[in-house]
């Protein structure tokens, strides 16, 4: 498996997973799979903050991808990055989803100019168990959870917040 930084080709094969997790998934509460456009858009604007936009190859296809994208926009949050994985769905629970968060970790690490200190996820869905079990496997902990706060597929879904520290944490300046 070959990790590495997205590129604009990518968005059309970035766009199909994520449609899928959006069209049958509870992991993010987005309904409308976004379009080609916007995913080449969303990963500009990911790139255009120093973040990094990463993909997963293997058996000469693009398999997941994961990125880290501001927590919020103001600034005394510039600390911390939230990161979202998505696998393609045949290739789950083999090997990708690690691979990528593994690297995002590192790259967010390696970033001195950005200063991270916290890596946050938000999971949609306490079900999640997948990603929840990805996250705890890389140093994440539970950090929260708001209940019901997200409708999808009939259901009311809860997210899942987990932390995990950068550089340091908030021990170190």
């Amino acid at each position: 498996m070959i990790v590495r930084a997205a590129a604009a080709e990518d968005a059309a094969a970035v766009q199909a997973i994520y449609a899928h997790a959006v069209l049958h998934g509870t992991g993010t509460f987005e309904e409308v799979p976004p379009t080609v456009e916007e995913m080449i858009a969303r990963m500009a604007d990911v790139a255009a903050r120093g973040l990094p936009w990463l993909v997963a190859e293997a058996d000469g296809r693009l398999v997941g991808f994961a990125y880290a994208a501001p927590f919020r926009l103001r600034s005394a949050y510039r600390h911390t990055a939230e990161d979202a994985v998505y696998i393609a769905p045949d290739f789950h629970r083999r090997g990708a989803g690690i691979a990528l968060l593994q690297a995002l970790i590192a790259t967010c690490e390696a970033a001195e100019d950005l200063n991270l200190r916290q890596l946050v996820a938000l999971i949609g869905d306490s079900g999640n168990a997948g990603s929840i079990g990805l996250h705890q496997a890389v140093g994440f902990h539970h950090a929260g959870l708001f209940e019901g706060v997200g409708r999808k597929h009939d259901q009311w879904l809860d997210v899942v917040f987990m932390q995990r520290p950068l550089n340091g944490g908030a021990g170190r300046r």
